[in-house]
């Protein structure tokens, strides 16, 4: 089964819409028994740093949440839930993440234009199986103001004042930091590559 979590917030009905044009059978879940039962996680994160980790814990579902991700459950998270796996953020410096990858995440420059609104180019460092049948440079649709800097992680990039983490891919843990659900038939084939692994 292929929970959607629910933390109260962001674009919950849009990725659902997602999953059902590519015809994949989901489960929107509350809580951490949800998450326990679930085949595949998906994060989708839209708000504040804060917000979403302090509703993982009044759910109860924070450890349960990294214990699946660890035993090798495929996570992913579409962008504040890719941020989420990192230790902490800018955006809530008293905050501790999910910790599952190292590094924080950083407000983009001081004179960039927050947030970043709109459609931009990713680039390719590594084979990325979610990118998958994508051509290079493929446009996808990005909506914030804070950044993963590259890192271990990162299979591929975009620029925005500075190059930044667009896709992560670290075994079973999988991040777009654009939105999928917003990103046409682009976005489409990037959920269908995550559902298909």
């Amino acid at each position: 089964m292929i929970a959607i979590y629910d933390y109260g917030a962001g674009n919950l009905r849009s990725v659902a819409n997602t999953l059902e044009a590519i015809r994949a059978s989901y489960e929107i879940v509350r809580d951490a028994a949800g998450l326990a039962r679930a085949s595949k996680i998906i994060l989708p994160g839209v708000g504040h740093y804060g917000q979403i980790m302090r509703a993982l814990d009044l759910a109860g579902a924070r450890g349960v949440l990294v214990e699946a991700i660890r035993r090798g459950t495929p996570y992913l998270g579409i962008c504040l839930g890719l941020q989420a796996l990192f230790a902490g953020s800018e955006e809530a410096p008293e905050v501790v993440g999910l910790q599952v990858l190292e590094g924080r995440v950083e407000r983009f420059p001081a004179g960039s234009r927050v947030p970043q609104m709109g459609w931009n180019r990713v680039r390719r460092l590594r084979p990325c199986r979610l990118l998958a049948g994508l051509p290079e440079g493929t446009y996808f649709y990005f909506a914030h103001s804070y950044y993963v800097p590259v890192c271990s992680a990162t299979a591929a990039s975009a620029t925005y004042g500075v190059e930044y983490t667009a896709v992560l891919e670290a075994g079973n843990i999988f991040g777009v930091q654009f939105h999928p659900e917003k990103s046409g038939e682009a976005g489409l084939r990037v959920m269908k590559n995550f559902v298909e692994l």
